[in-house]
């Protein structure tokens, strides 16, 4: 079974579809599947080995400058090879406006259309690469944002089709009028065109359903899962600083980027309201996650609200972190909270946070309430709610035994359910419905 993934790179950011495709790549290669891992727009970024080709497909200066200027919809092909050069994605995209919906509708639209758009070249110059070199038997893609060209894939290559849904709303509702109904317009047309859709939870499918005007029968759950062979193993538990030494202060972590919809506001109003609470006076919180320039500001005045409730020395923003950088920062914690206004469709961060031994308290919404049933890990709280989430994190904070029941069955259920390579045999399970012969 050959299969062909496209992903779609975020500019630089570690990005949880980025990571999870992969992920996903790496350990079905593992079981033997003969997959190749296509990056379209930028390189991807990931924190493990990254098993993605070189080569990018609608590069982000190409497909831009396409939009913006006629000349360069007749570029010759040795021009597009060399905007689509990776260090130069790497270089151009940096900023954050480079995924930015708010300065990208017309884009989206147009790469939405596929052949009816500005970026019509583009998707000729995928389909005769994929059915001259590659041939695969199916394809997948990361998201629908990149999947105006499905019908023209399915016309040259004649194989099912299949994208994965991750998060495509998160971009969607950011989009200004006219482009956001006339972006829905287009994935209503395409979804036709769809053999079957991914998703990680119950939540997202229904949602998308919905969203999306999916038929249920053309949907596929396959649960969300981790490279944990990094991790401390299942037996070995270790116990966090503050149980070791008996004296180092308890800490909540907030692992995420740095933006509005991933709730950081939502956690330093309750970081403040819990400092004022009789014993709790020496909690830490640490935070680590990537920060672009859009989101600068926002991320300032967190720290700023901090810094004015006098927990300038409280509080330790880490940056960005890589993966051994991630590791050793989930060692420090006692907790992890990332109380997201958004609903989220996946969650990557709880399992891993979880493969650590750090119990999680989050919002009641999106993926949570099935990843805590599943694992065990931690507890919910109301929505948007610092007042509340204080008080969960003031409870949990002070009982060690419950902290404990949540990491040791929250770790359990990550390394045996939730590792990569029980994602990978589901995930190929499901090609193997589409592509039989493979199976």
């Amino acid at each position: 079974m050959r299969i062909v993934y496209l992903t779609a790179g975020a500019a630089g950011m570690y990005c949880g579809s980025c990571l999870h495709d992969n992920t996903l790549a790496a350990a079905l290669t593992r079981l033997g599947v003969d997959i190749q891992l296509i990056p379209t727009y930028t390189p991807i970024r990931t924190d493990e080995q990254d098993m993605s080709a070189e080569r990018v497909f609608f590069g982000g200066i190409n497909v831009y400058l396409q939009q913006k200027c006629r000349l360069f919809r007749f570029l010759p092909p040795v021009l597009d090879r060399f905007l689509d050069r990776p260090w130069l994605l790497r270089w151009a995209t940096a900023g954050s406006t480079a995924i930015d919906p708010r300065v990208l509708g017309g884009l989206a639209v147009s790469m939405l259309r596929g052949e009816r758009g500005h970026q019509r070249k583009e998707v000729r110059r995928l389909c005769r690469f994929l059915a001259s070199d590659v041939r695969p038997d199916l394809i997948v893609l990361s998201n629908m944002l990149i999947g105006g060209c499905i019908p023209e894939l399915k016309r040259t290559l004649g194989v099912p089709v299949l994208v994965t849904l991750q998060g495509d709303d998160a971009f969607l509702e950011y989009l200004p009028e006219p482009h956001k109904k006339q972006a829905f317009d287009e994935i209503r047309r395409l979804v036709g065109h769809v053999d079957a859709f991914l998703v990680h939870t119950q939540f997202y499918a229904q949602f998308m359903a919905g969203y999306f005007g999916i038929p249920p029968d053309r949907t596929h759950i396959v649960p969300l899962g981790i490279d944990t062979r990094d991790f401390a193993p299942v037996d070995g538990c270790e116990q966090r600083p503050s149980e070791a030494s008996g004296t180092s202060p308890r800490t909540i972590g907030y692992l995420a980027r740095l933006a509005p919809e991933k709730g950081l506001h939502v956690l330093t109003d309750a970081f403040v309201e819990l400092r004022r609470r009789p014993g709790m006076d020496r909690i830490q919180l640490r935070i680590a996650g990537w920060l672009g320039e859009a989101h600068r500001g926002y991320a300032e005045a967190q720290f700023d609200k901090l810094r004015a409730a006098g927990l300038e020395d409280a509080f330790r923003y880490v940056g960005e972190v890589d993966r051994r950088g991630k590791l050793d920062f989930l060692r420090s914690l006692d907790v992890l909270s990332v109380p997201t206004v958004q609903a989220e469709p996946k969650g990557l961060f709880v399992l891993e946070s979880l493969a650590a031994g750090v119990p999680v308290v989050l919002p009641d919404d999106g993926a949570f309430p099935e990843l805590i049933a599943s694992t065990g890990g931690g507890c919910l709280t109301p929505p948007g709610d610092s007042a509340a989430l204080a008080a969960t994190l003031a409870d949990l904070l002070a009982d060690v035994a419950r902290r404990r029941r949540y990491a040791e069955s929250g770790r359990q259920a990550v390394h045996q359910q939730r590792n990569a390579d029980v994602m990978a045999r589901a995930t190929r399970d499901v090609f193997q419905h589409y592509v039989p012969r493979a199976s």
